[in-house]
């Protein structure tokens, strides 16, 4: 079953516009990754168990993803393909956005993460799938990098709503009831319209392809249901690209890495920068804004490398420039372990927003040539288990060593992070065979 027919060319202009939906898709992900942390301190984690509460972005990701994705391969709708899955996830994510900041307990914060996690995996690995469906091939490097391009964008503003918020006269010490402030809970409000709107938009204005004849036809044969995902992915582990298979050692690395310092960055810079560790404090509060300043910062200069990323895979191996800014990123978070209250941060932002870029456009590009257009789906969702794993993994082992071996304190998580990057950008430069798109 292959897709025959000649796809259209579309304009940037289009290409943005069936991106924008990662846009709201991102800002919810940019809101989880700069305030949950905070949230489970206002709300009385301590800090070594912190990453066993992010465990619900992972774990839904390892099972709703790769099962969504395959399902969605074999969906035939008036809709199409992916946009039912779209339209499910953006209204389940817009209703638990609006809901987490009215948390009145850790327990219920927690649960409605998982909830908000398993809405963005339903529309995620879609969503990626429809870009494939969409494009023609020597558009889906500029797609990919598009929606890498997105999720700097709207992460950067996520990032800096709160902050935002407090410059144009707003209290940042103005709590609700649960000890949440209040800027956090209008963020949120922010990122549980766009969700939805966003989405809406791209599937009006650059709605699905037609499934030819012969492949609906072939899809009929074998309609969708649980055991023909779980057979299909089974199929796809089994023959699983070459450069899919490679590109595991290095996503195991770099997905510990960003996501112990997603969950410990805030902490670091509370206790270096502020000199405290106490949620209720003052500093604590700043420190949250700050890193919101710095995130939105990094955010933004993965907006621009993103761009600056497209003609550079064009002309370069797209594996020298994943490991490149790899490495750049490890440099970026070392540096931030061993200055962080000594030096500003906006020099280490560039490199991490960099690193940041790459990471969510370039495995993707580098995957572009190799997965069969009819299984995109599938295949995207399999892809999606070489990030959530390395996730899952370091919010079982992080718990373990934060005492023994990090000494309790979070800036040794960002040192341990940086070697991490150091090491996917050796492994990404020890993958076989140049790569030119």
């Amino acid at each position: 079953m292959a897709l025959t027919f000649v796809k259209p060319q579309l304009s940037w202009l289009r290409i943005a516009e069936m991106n924008l939906g990662f846009f709201g898709l991102q800002f919810s992900f940019g809101l989880q990754q700069s305030n949950m942390g905070p949230i489970y301190s206002y709300l009385g984690a301590s800090e070594a168990t912190m990453p066993l509460l992010w465990l619900a972005g992972p774990v839904t990701g390892l099972i709703v993803q790769p099962l969504i994705g395959a399902i969605s391969d074999r969906t035939i709708t008036r809709l199409g393909r992916r946009t039912p899955y779209f339209l499910v996830g953006a209204i389940l994510c817009s209703l638990s956005l609006w809901a987490m900041p009215h948390s009145k307990a850790l327990w219920v914060a927690a649960s409605i993460l998982w909830v908000l996690d398993a809405a963005n995996n339903v529309t995620m690995e879609p969503y990626r799938a429809y870009a494939a469906d969409r494009l023609r091939r020597d558009q889906l490097p500029l797609g990919y990098l598009m929606q890498s391009a997105f999720t700097g964008l709207a992460q950067t503003l996520a990032y800096l709503a709160p902050s935002i918020m407090v410059w144009s006269g707003v209290r940042g010490d103005l709590l609700d009831s649960n000890g949440i402030p209040a800027v956090t809970r209008v963020a949120f409000a922010i990122g549980a319209v766009l969700s939805i709107a966003t989405i809406m938009w791209s599937v009006v204005r650059v709605p699905e392809l037609p499934i030819p004849a012969e492949d609906e036809s072939a899809m009929r044969s074998a309609p969708v249901s649980m055991a023909t995902a779980a057979t299909d992915l089974k199929v796809a582990f089994i023959q699983m690209p070459i450069p899919m298979r490679q590109l595991a050692v290095a996503m195991l690395f770099q997905w510990y890495a960003m996501f112990a310092y997603w969950q410990f960055i805030v902490l670091a810079i509370a206790r270096g920068t502020f000199g405290t560790s106490d949620p209720a404090s003052d500093g604590f509060r700043q420190a949250v804004l700050l890193n919101g300043q710095a995130g939105g910062f990094y955010n933004f200069v993965a907006f621009l490398s993103a761009f600056a990323m497209v003609p550079i895979t064009k002309k370069l191996d797209t594996k020298w420039v994943h490991a490149s800014s790899l490495a750049i990123s490890g440099a970026a978070m070392i540096v931030i372990f061993l200055a962080v209250g000594q030096i500003s941060l906006l020099l280490p932002m560039i490199g991490i927003g960099i690193g940041w870029a790459s990471m969510m456009g370039n495995p993707y590009v580098m995957l572009a040539d190799s997965v069969p257009s009819e299984k995109t789906g599938t295949y995207m969702g399999l892809f999606n288990m070489f990030i959530v794993i390395p996730m899952i993994i370091e919010s079982l082992t992080v718990p373990l060593i934060y005492g023994p071996l990090l000494a309790g304190d979070p800036r040794n998580v960002l040192g341990l992070a940086g070697l991490l990057m150091f090491a996917a950008a050796t492994a990404t430069a020890f993958m076989r065979g140049p790569r030119k798109i």
